[in-house]
């Protein structure tokens, strides 16, 4: 981690993650990357569906391959790179026969090394096999849902999910929530854990690099008037004045299931996360 020496109030808690060390020099593949328009926090309404959302520095789309569809060709890590769009590490590959390939690269790696996506690939970071052919204990992140569908599943910097048992269909999962869940054993994952571990001791340390984030201010709702919000109004600071928390709308919010009932992946879960 690089911190600031106290020149201002917002730098002297400021914390951020040492890039020099960790990264390769140099700007992003060209061929793999294109622009864009983001929603920020809007639908295809252009309602707003996210709150707080919205400015922020543009932001060049790196073209990620989570289908890892080249099966037993051996790929060459050539530099790791920042993406401005997730939280985790990147990085640039070159397969046998000459192309390249951005991947989610795993804490560990390093340029130079090569990774692989075979039934038989060693079981080293970065390299993917079939979840049924995963022994019992390893740790593993970008998980299919459905075999073919892709990586879907623990991407988030320094995520990784851990198999617990195989079995005759299914094998069993315990995810970084704590939730433990079945999915087919013919579905593909990355061995290891996902790169970029000290990104959760980042300190923002002032407003204004939250804005060049996107991230747009939040305010409270005891400080709203009554009309606003179920807690605004009163004389000065007052209680909560509601027998239980709710948001904006009157909807519950803590100790509140949102997940549907009748989901599809509902029996697959086998113990939920903890509250």
């Amino acid at each position: 981690m690089k911190s600031y020496k106290a020149t201002t109030p917002s730098r002297r808690q400021m914390q951020v993650v040492n890039y020099r060390e960790l990264l390769s020099r140099g700007g992003p593949q060209k061929s793999l990357t294109k622009g864009g328009k983001r929603s920020v926090g809007r639908n295809n309404r252009g309602r707003i569906t996210t709150r707080h959302r919205g400015g922020g520095v543009k932001k060049v789309m790196r073209q990620i391959d989570f289908n890892y569809g080249k099966r037993n060709i051996s790929a060459k890590i050539l530099s790791l790179e920042y993406d401005p769009n997730r939280s985790g590490f990147i990085g640039l590959v070159v397969y046998a026969d000459g192309e390249k390939r951005y991947h989610l690269m795993p804490s560990g790696v390093k340029p130079g090394e090569k990774v692989i996506a075979s039934e038989n690939a060693p079981l080293a970071p970065g390299n993917r096999r079939p979840l049924g052919l995963i022994p019992t204990g390893t740790l593993v992140y970008n998980i299919e849902v459905e075999p073919g569908g892709g990586a879907k599943l623990v991407r988030a910097a320094a995520a990784r999910a851990e198999i617990l048992a195989i079995e005759e269909r299914h094998v069993q999962i315990k995810m970084p929530s704590g939730e433990i869940r079945r999915i087919n054993k013919n579905a593909w994952a990355s061995i290891g854990q996902v790169s970029n571990e000290e990104h959760g001791f980042v300190t923002i340390g002032k407003a204004g690099r939250k804005r060049l984030m996107g991230i747009r201010p939040t305010v409270r709702g005891s400080a709203m008037n009554p009309v606003d919000h179920p807690y605004g109004g009163g004389e000065g600071r007052t209680l909560r004045g509601t027998r239980r928390p709710k948001n904006l709308w009157g909807r519950g919010t803590r100790g509140v299931k949102t997940r549907k009932r009748r989901k599809y992946s509902a029996a697959l879960i086998l113990q939920r996360r903890k509250k």
